[in-house]
């Protein structure tokens, strides 16, 4: 009887560890197969980089699976039922000049990790980099030499003051990747400055592919910083400027400015004169939170909650304009 009874116990002790085993399977496989999970579309052989044309993340407002994917229209289109053309790749954020192209992808699991995907102007991939965080901000100097992007590292939104950023600038020219922009030595009020939560985000570039300008977030207060490759340096200019956009004569810099204590709807666009540092609001005045794409030299695009395309000049007249509806990241290829 004891033998039986040990032998009954042997067998319940194998199952139990055989059903172990097979559940360490399961998950081992599940996890495998989240890791080669396919990667996000690729664009379609025709779909090519071309100017000029407005490329946009489509909202998926078209219909037809386009959720997610770059299509592009007419740069001078009338609003905002303009013809698109789909079939671009899949994209969380886009961004795209000089014949480059800027794609951030999600990957899947977590914690949360991105690729940032560089493409050519047919829209080949030539260069991967992984990053941690979620996919924020993107951009492309006119040259298509530059580019940079940023990640919320912890956070979602720039209205929490609980959010983190990690902000990257690769040069495809040299190779040169600066992984994390906090390590550029900052200068604020004419000193060095040193600080543990020091954060850029939004980098815009000048034509010559070396000046730069973008936000320094530190101690509760924006800034907005000049920066200098070459010499690998940056210096503060002024306060709460967010997200600059430089236009494409690199004499102005439209931005979001803080201007309520709302954290629904805190920012207004606000343009600055680089020459004479005067800044003035443009007329939009409902809360955006984008990067502005200069259209040209008088106007700017940006993506306005929940989904749509707007313009608006940047001389602070006239009303602004819907441009396409149900897209997201805006980029004028010229």
């Amino acid at each position: 009887m004891n033998a039986s009874r040990l032998s009954m116990r042997a067998r319940a002790g194998l199952l139990a560890l055989a059903a172990l085993v097979l559940a360490g399977v399961a998950v081992g496989y599940t996890v495998r197969a989240a890791e080669r999970r396919p990667e996000p579309a690729a664009a379609e052989a025709t779909f090519t980089l071309e100017g000029p044309r407005l490329y946009f993340r489509s909202a998926g407002s078209e219909g037809k699976g386009n959720g997610g994917r770059v299509a592009y229209r007419p740069v001078d289109g009338p609003a905002p039922g303009a013809r698109t053309v789909g079939g671009g790749p899949a994209c969380e954020r886009f961004y795209a000049a000089g014949g480059t192209g800027l794609c951030l992808q999600r990957r899947p699991g977590v914690p949360p990790r991105t690729y940032a995907v560089v493409l050519d102007r047919r829209m080949r991939e030539v260069r991967r980099v992984a990053v941690p965080g979620i996919p924020n901000r993107a951009r492309v100097s006119a040259s298509g030499r530059m580019l940079s992007w940023t990640n919320f590292a912890v956070g979602d939104s720039y209205a929490s003051s609980s959010f983190s950023t990690r902000t990257s600038i690769l040069d495809l020219r040299t190779g040169f990747l600066v992984k994390n922009m906090e390590q550029i030595p900052l200068t604020i009020d004419g000193r060095r400055y040193h600080a543990p939560d020091v954060n850029y985000w939004g980098v815009t570039f000048a034509r010559d592919d070396n000046r730069f300008y973008a936000t320094v977030s530190t101690k509760g207060r924006t800034y907005l910083v000049e920066g200098d490759m070459r010499a690998w340096s940056a210096r503060a200019l002024r306060e709460n400027v967010e997200c600059p956009s430089l236009s494409p004569d690199n004499t102005r810099l439209v931005f979001k400015k803080q201007v309520r204590d709302d954290p629904r709807r805190p920012w207004r666009l606000y343009a600055l004169d680089l020459r004479t540092m005067r800044e003035w609001p443009l007329a939009e005045t409902r809360s955006v939170d984008d990067q502005a794409a200069w259209l040209d030299n008088d106007t700017v695009a940006y993506g306005l909650a929940p989904g749509d395309i707007w313009s608006v000049p940047a001389s602070g007249t006239a009303r602004p304009r819907l441009l396409i509806r149900g897209g997201t990241s805006p980029s004028p290829v010229r």
